[in-house]
């Protein structure tokens, strides 16, 4: 059992890597992509609304269909969708082709989070949730961090179009390794039993459930908001505003990352160890700081130091949501609930930071509408007193 746990969370989170490399290598596209079809920063930040609109669409699908089929299925069929799709991104002849592929990519990318974060929780113990579901958001960040690296040499050599050929290879890789993983044991009992599987309105059926829903979705809208507005503009922020290369932007970008790749994994301990509500509380309070005090800087040095905790608290939390959603919502609905709240939010807030982002700062400059995005983070600890701490607890 302990060897199939680690099998299917590793298998979680090598999709969940997809989702990080597929979006981050839009992010260093982006000026690629602007010079070839003519648009400006507020048209191109669009593609990544664009794919998380995709991914909403998708994690309802995919999240739904999972509860009745399975986890590792519809988990399969996803990447499926991302690959092919990602494929077609790098042939688009003009903008509004490439908006259609990235939509579609994007019903790939919305089953990776939740699902992911469903498997690891229902394979894990209860001392050891927060850990696992962590796991699979450092599968994220690894992702990310692939990009952050490649990104420089394939642009200057194959253009901005053999990132998204690139990006193939990795799903590829997904498929394969999950032929071997079988479903979670407890799916298999919750599928023996008889029981009916949950749907989208079950999220809101009571007020309790209404109430969970409703404080996940505000969380998922701060959590990705702060991401994707820092995220998808920081090369562009690197470059343009403070003069560095794109190889040295790379640097830069892949710093922030490892800091938020140690964020995870301290989250996930934390987590375990005093709480979920004491974890979120003082990275949601991390964040706001570090983001304020890096929007400040310029020193090189200072970037780099101040980029690595920004990273670490911003996106610290990551796993945290999966282990909230699933110690929530019993069984028969945990696949629809993980990827509907979770991916509501991502829609929310990484639709609409990236496009309000270059807003602000053509009146006020980067620095100013990244500093910004620290003051959101007060909302989701205020949110957090309105959920039980349930640590240790036993899945429904």
């Amino acid at each position: 059992m302990k060897h199939y746990a680690g099998w299917a969370v590793f298998s979680a989170a090598i999709g969940h890597a997809l989702d990080g490399l597929d979006l981050m290598i839009l992010s260093f596209a982006l000026s690629g992509i602007m010079a070839s079809f003519g648009i400006d920063n507020t048209t191109a930040g669009t593609l990544t609304s664009i794919t998380l609109a995709g991914a909403f669409v998708g994690g309802l699908i995919f999240g739904t269909l999972s509860d009745k089929f399975g986890r590792i299925t519809m988990l399969t069929y996803s990447v499926i969708f991302f690959g092919l799709f990602t494929l077609c991104s790098a042939f688009a002849p003009n903008f509004w082709l490439m908006a259609f592929f990235r939509f579609m990519a994007g019903l790939g990318i919305g089953a990776e989070f939740g699902l992911g974060m469903a498997i690891a929780s229902e394979v894990s113990s209860p001392q050891n949730r927060a850990k696992a579901s962590s796991a699979v958001g450092l599968g994220f960040q690894i992702g990310v961090l692939v990009a952050a690296l490649a990104s420089a040499p394939i642009i200057s050599t194959f253009g901005w179009r053999g990132l998204f050929t690139v990006g193939v290879i990795p799903a590829i890789v997904a498929v394969v390794i999950r032929k071997s993983v079988p479903e979670p044991p407890i799916f298999k009992q919750h599928k023996e039993s008889g029981r009916k599987h949950g749907n989208l309105a079950d999220l809101f059926r009571t007020p309790k459930r209404a109430k969970y829903s409703v404080i996940i979705i505000v969380l998922s809208t701060v959590q990705n908001a702060g991401y994707f507005g820092i995220m998808t503009w920081l090369p562009k922020y690197l470059n343009s505003e403070l003069g560095l290369s794109l190889t040295s932007t790379g640097m830069w970008t892949a710093i922030t990352v490892i800091g938020m790749m140690i964020g995870i994994s301290v989250f996930g301990w934390l987590a375990d160890k005093a709480g979920r509500r004491p974890a979120f509380w003082i990275f949601q309070a991390g964040a706001a700081a570090s983001v304020l005090i890096y929007s400040r800087l310029q020193d090189p040095t200072a970037l780099l130091i101040g980029g690595f905790f920004m990273g670490m608290f911003a996106n610290g939390m990551i796993g945290g949501y999966g282990t909230l959603i699933a110690e929530l919502f019993p069984t028969e609905m945990r696949g629809t609930a993980q990827t509907a709240l979770y991916n509501a939010g991502r829609f929310i807030g990484g639709a609409s930071a990236p496009v309000y982002i270059p807003i602000i700062a053509a009146a006020h400059g980067f620095g100013f509408a990244i500093g910004c995005v620290a003051f959101i983070y007060m909302i989701a600890f205020i949110a957090m007193f309105f959920l039980p701490e349930k640590k240790g607890a036993m899945l429904e």
